[in-house]
């Protein structure tokens, strides 16, 4: 009767707030694969990073008139780098692919040579913030873009979740 009546208490109190889901769980970005470490990172760690390796990237609205959108996060190679990718010689890097995947599933690819031998690796970025604020519960605790892309829209995962990385290649 007890855990009834705390139910159906706590059912009143997430209905009267406008809760109608139970809010996700925390977020956890985890780096894995062919690295010497595997890390996790929660979105307040990655604030923590050091300054200079915590980037600003301005996205133009998506529709005309619309102002600039202002992101910030952490380069993608940074976290990599944290992992430590295993290199056994030097062509190993041209075989591996880094696969970030969000919890829905949905999944994007990079060459080695994108993130840490081309300009491009400088916008591809771990967020944590919009405009100022933490993401946008439709974006989660944590996304990857790649702001360079020409389209930046389908190598946007929201929700991310894991970063992978793979030798492609024998």
């Amino acid at each position: 009767m007890l855990l009834r009546s705390a139910l159906i208490a706590t059912l009143t109190w997430s209905l009267s707030a406008g809760a109608y889901e139970t809010p996700p769980p925390a977020a956890q970005l985890t780096v894995s694969g062919a690295v010497q470490q595997p890390v996790s990172f929660s979105a307040e760690e990655l604030r923590r990073f050091p300054a200079e390796q915590i980037v600003t990237l301005q996205l133009p609205g998506r529709d005309a008139g619309s102002p600039p959108s202002v992101l910030k996060g952490v380069r993608l190679r940074a976290l990599l780098e944290r992992a430590q990718i295993k290199t056994p010689d030097h062509n190993t890097v041209k075989k591996l692919a880094v696969i970030a995947s969000a919890s829905d599933g949905y999944k994007v690819v990079f060459s080695w040579s994108e993130l840490f031998n081309a300009e491009l690796g400088d916008s591809v970025l771990v967020l944590f913030e919009r405009d100022g604020k933490p993401l946008a519960p439709a974006e989660g605790p944590l996304a990857l873009i790649s702001g360079k892309d020409l389209r930046t829209g389908p190598r946007h995962v929201k929700w991310l979740q894991s970063v992978d990385v793979r030798q492609i290649v024998d």
